[in-house]
């Protein structure tokens, strides 16, 4: 039997009740995280876990509070404070699994339910009271819930609480808890300053357990990202839809407008989209949800707060449709997928303008993001011939092209036939100017005209030279850096005493360009121009 061969967690000896509730949920071994984490937490030491969703943390404290709790004695016990109530029933249900067999119940305490019907559960007795700040403090003020028994004190996505401004709330139920023999767990995916001085004022001596910058953006998601105008960023975003093998993907937007919009968008295309953010009441949001986790709606498109303390095991795509402005969001985004054991992928649209803001994201991530092409038509046109040709198939044996046919026929007369239903199933995929709008050069972008440069190149001006002590690698490695092109791409370098001469591959110059005009080098702020034509030039 597997709980037999199952002796540990790991290194780690847990009771046989609790070995057989993990074997169930199919736990091998623990992660990184878990491996750290449950020996201290056993040991009752405090803990600060510096660890996002996606790494295992829910049970590096689940499984400990399981093991420790008495089930045969109906106070609580332990108490999880969590950002939101998604995130308190996906952690109840949890500890619900993970305590099965040792019979440790658990009660999820959040707004939005009817306060009577939690005040009588509260009642019958519970050992792990899962619940969001501000109606936690609600029970304590009324007197329905009591926490002199509570041993075990979990703040779960801390940073996110400390976003939202819960920390005073989460303060006054901390002093709410008998210090004497308290343990504090912590858990965040990042440290601010607000979280660091909440664990110097409550916790003691506790102990850092630090997920690794790699394994904090985990290594089974695969991160890239497309460069897409704003004009045309949605037809952008359905090609990728329609070339990825996307289950279930959540699509980030900056705005809840922007996410009404993009729902209509995507609607009118004909893809099942759901839209989520503040504005949604919780019966809406809820129906959302359901619609989404029951597989009903492909797409879910939400703002960053909407999809706080959203722990969805399926989500096979995380896409950026709006690049976060704060680098942060970018972990807790793509935190959503790649779920322990599978991979994921997090795909960011950006514009030129935005490579500045990638590089941010990059220089905290420590990983650089890959650039895709956009899938041409022609990809689009390969993944959906089979379907195409089902669909022509059933089309035909339907009978009933009537209209259709008399077009045909009088195109016959003059083309040849392949001809005509190959441009009639090109219009029906691609529309008619869909070409126009996404590839090459007709992008509607100003071009740099002639510059001086090699063909196929673009010459710019920088306002920095020798006086500056500038050298041909520094302007090699700054461009790099800067605009994330590789070195060994750049062309001929010109310094002369106060400016500088680089050509740059055309692909590449709207990037390098609004990466680099108005940076910073050798502490002077320059300037990046589309270079006159040599013959134009005096020099």
């Amino acid at each position: 039997m597997m709980v037999e061969r199952l002796q540990a967690f790991g290194d780690i000896k847990l009771s046989k009740q609790l070995l057989q509730a993990l074997s169930e949920m199919g736990f091998e071994e623990p992660s990184p995280i878990q491996k750290e984490a449950i020996p201290f937490a056993l040991e009752e030491v405090d803990i600060i876990g510096q660890a996002q969703t996606g790494t295992g943390k829910t049970a590096a404290f689940a499984i400990p509070i399981a093991e420790k709790v008495n089930p045969k004695f109906l106070a609580v016990q332990a108490l999880i404070v969590t950002p939101t109530r998604e995130l308190a029933i996906q952690v109840a249900e949890e500890i619900a699994k993970i305590g099965k067999y040792r019979h440790v119940k658990p009660l999820p305490i959040y707004g939005g339910q009817p306060i009577d019907r939690q005040i009588r559960a509260l009642r019958m007795g519970y050992q792990v009271v899962v619940g969001t700040p501000g109606r936690l403090l609600d029970h304590l003020n009324r007197g329905t819930l009591r926490l002199q028994h509570v041993k075990i004190v979990v703040l779960d996505e801390a940073d996110e609480m400390l976003d939202m401004g819960f920390i005073e709330d989460i303060e006054s139920i901390l002093k709410d808890v008998p210090a004497e023999g308290r343990q504090i767990m912590l858990f965040s995916a990042t440290m601010p300053p607000g979280i660091r001085k909440l664990a110097q004022t409550y916790m003691n001596n506790p102990q850092a357990v630090t997920v690794s910058r790699d394994e904090l953006t985990v290594p089974l998601i695969d991160q890239v990202f497309y460069e897409a105008r704003e004009s045309v960023k949605v037809d952008a975003l359905c090609r990728i839809i329609d070339i990825e093998d996307i289950g279930q993907g959540i699509i980030f937007c900056r705005t809840k407008r922007g996410v009404d919009e993009l729902v209509a968008a995507l609607e009118a295309r004909g893809y099942f989209a759901d839209g989520l953010h503040g504005d949604l009441s919780q019966q809406q949001r809820d129906r959302v949800m359901k619609r989404f986790r029951d597989g009903k709606s492909e797409l879910l498109v939400a703002t960053d707060v909407a999809a706080r303390g959203l722990d969805i095991d399926n989500v096979t795509h995380v896409l950026n449709f709006d690049i976060p402005q704060d680098p942060v969001s970018y972990v807790h985004r793509i935190g959503r997928t790649g779920r322990i054991g599978r991979k994921g992928q997090a795909i960011t649209l950006i514009s030129p303008k935005e490579y500045r803001q990638l590089r941010l994201i990059e220089n905290l991530i420590k990983t650089r993001i890959r650039r895709q092409e956009l899938p041409s038509l022609a990809d689009i046109s390969e993944r959906q011939a089979e379907n195409l040709k089902n669909q022509l198939i059933k089309l035909i044996q339907s009978n009933r092209l009537g209209s259709y046919r008399a077009i045909v026929g009088d195109l016959l007369e003059e083309y040849d036939s392949i001809d005509v239903a190959a441009a009639a199933l090109k219009f029906a995929v691609e529309g008619a100017s869909v070409e126009e709008g996404l590839g090459g050069k007709d992008q509607g972008e100003v071009g740099f005209g002639n510059t001086g440069a090699a063909a196929g190149m673009v010459r710019f001006f920088i306002n920095i030279g020798r006086i500056q002590q500038i050298r041909p690698q520094d302007i090699i490695r700054w461009i790099a850096d800067e605009s994330g092109i590789s070195g060994n791409i750049i062309g001929t370098i010109n310094i002369y005493d106060k400016f500088t001469f680089v050509e740059v591959p055309e692909e590449y110059a709207s990037r390098v360009q609004s990466c680099m005009h108005q940076a910073m080098i050798k502490g002077r702020r320059v300037s990046v121009e589309p270079a006159k034509a040599r013959e134009n030039t005096e020099f």
